[in-house]
């Protein structure tokens, strides 16, 4: 099963925004990921998410870059005929700023 990436556009925007060699980073962790998004606990690379600094995250999952302090947020969309994979928050990891940049990004 083949899962499209689709960017939330102020991820793009992040996205776009990085240095040149920290893009490509995160470029190839994201295409990764994203052959299995699945949760570890379902055989995948995706890194559950819960409660993060009072945030309710259920349902997100994370990729995180720890040599480049960098961390992805993104959501599985799953049915019969949709398999994406929507990244919501590319950002530095500043205290539990990416997490409550995802709350805001996942209710749209």
């Amino acid at each position: 099963m083949e899962w499209s990436i689709k960017y939330h556009p102020s991820a793009y925007d992040e996205l776009s925004n990085l240095d040149g060699s920290i893009k490509k980073i995160v470029l190839k962790g994201i295409l990764k990921v994203s052959a299995n998004p699945k949760p570890q606990s379902e055989g995948g690379y995706g890194k559950p998410l819960g409660n993060k600094g009072g945030n309710n995250l259920t349902g997100l999952l994370k990729i995180k870059f720890r040599n480049i302090g960098i961390r992805v947020v993104y959501k599985l969309i799953e049915d019969e005929n949709t398999h994406e994979t929507h990244i919501l928050v590319i950002s530095v990891r500043s205290d539990n700023e990416v997490y409550n940049i995802a709350v805001k990004r996942n209710d749209c």
